[in-house]
C-alpha cells in the first residue's frame, strides 16, 4: 500500500463526512485533500484513544518531529510522505500543521473551557486552521475566501460539539463554555449525568444557534468568484448543516444517542451541492 492509498483508507474508514464532499474532485485535489484529513485523524486518534495522557504527550510530540521532517524534506510516516508533495504544490504554512497539533495538546490540558473565548482558541486550531488549508488545496482567487474557510472550519467544530455532547461528557469532557452552562442555570453535573431538562435544552439552543451564526458568516464572505472552486466545503457545509437541524430537531435527545445521517443522504447532499455550484460563474 503506497502512501495515497493508505491516506485514503485512512479516510474513509474515519466515517466522517468530509469524505462525501472529496469523492467529487480532481485526483490530485482529492489525494491532496485526503492526505491532509488523515494526517487530522492521526493526531486527533492521540487525543482520543490513548488513555495514558503522558503518551499521548510523547505522541503528539513525535507527531510535531514528523511534521518538522516532512518540511525538511525527509519525512517517515506514510501520512507524512503523502503530505511532502502536497505541501509544496500548494504551498501549505508549516504553522497550520503546528496549530492543529497545538489544538490536539488543548485536549490533554482543558477538559473544561471557561468561556467561548478558550473554546473558539481551541476550534480554530482544531478546525479553523483546517479550513484554511483546505481552502489552499481547493483553490481560490479572492483573499477573502480565507475568512469564508475559518468561519466554516468552526461552524463544523461547533456542530461536532453539540452532536457528541453525550458522547465527550462520557469522557469526562464539556465543550459547552461553563459561564453560559451557568447562565443557563445548568450544573457541570447535568451534563456529565446526560440531564434532559428544559435548562438543558434551552442551553443546547444557544449553542445551535452560535453555529448557524458561523455558516452564516463563512457562506457571506464567500466571493462569488470562488464559489465553483470551493465547492467541496460547500459539501461539507451543506452535509453539516443539515447534521444541525437534525441535532437541534432531537433535542436533549443528543445527551443520550449519537445523531448521524446515513451514507446515501450524505451522498445525496453532496451531488445536489456540487451541481449546483458547476455552472456559477468562474
Amino acid at each position: 500500500m503506497n502512501p495515497d492509498q493508505y491516506c485514503q483508507e485512512r479516510v474513509a474508514k474515519s466515517g466522517s463526512s468530509f469524505y462525501y464532499s472529496f469523492l467529487f474532485l480532481p485526483p490530485p485535489r482529492r489525494r491532496a485533500i485526503m492526505a491532509l484529513y488523515a494526517f487530522c485523524r492521526e493526531v486527533d486518534d492521540v487525543v482520543d484513544e490513548i488513555a495514558d495522557p503522558a503518551i499521548a504527550r510523547q505522541k503528539l510530540a513525535w507527531w510535531r518531529g514528523e511534521i518538522a521532517a516532512t518540511f525538511a524534506g525527509h519525512p517517515g510516516h506514510p501520512v507524512a510522505r503523502a503530505l511532502q508533495p502536497v505541501i509544496a504544490t500548494f504551498n501549505l504554512p508549516r504553522e497550520h500543521f503546528d496549530a492543529i497539533i497545538d489544538g490536539m495538546q488543548m485536549d490533554l490540558d482543558w477538559n473544561r473551557y471557561p468561556d467561548f473565548a478558550t473554546l473558539e482558541t481551541y476550534c480554530h486550531r482544531v478546525a479553523g486552521v483546517v479550513g484554511l488549508l483546505s481552502a489552499e488545496i481547493f483553490g481560490y482567487r479572492d483573499g477573502a475566501t480565507r475568512e469564508y474557510a475559518r468561519n466554516l472550519g468552526l461552524a463544523l467544530q461547533l456542530t461536532n460539539i453539540l452532536r457528541d455532547v453525550g458522547e465527550d461528557a462520557r469522557r469526562n469532557r464539556i465543550y459547552l463554555p461553563l459561564d453560559e452552562l451557568a447562565s443557563h442555570d445548568v450544573s457541570v453535573d447535568d451534563i456529565i449525568r446526560y440531564r434532559e431538562t428544559d435548562a438543558v435544552s434551552r442551553l443546547l439552543r444557544s449553542q445551535a444557534q452560535r453555529a448557524r451564526s458561523y455558516y452564516t458568516a463563512a457562506f457571506a464572505a464567500l466571493p462569488a468568484g470562488d464559489r465553483k472552486a470551493q465547492r467541496a466545503g460547500l459539501i461539507m457545509g451543506a452535509i453539516y448543516r443539515q447534521l444541525l437541524d437534525e441535532v437541534e430537531a432531537e433535542g436533549t435527545a443528543v445527551m443520550n444517542r449519537r445523531v448521524a445521517l446515513t451514507p446515501l443522504r450524505k451522498l445525496w447532499i453532496a451531488w445536489k451541492t456540487w451541481v449546483a455550484n458547476c455552472w456559477v460563474a468562474n
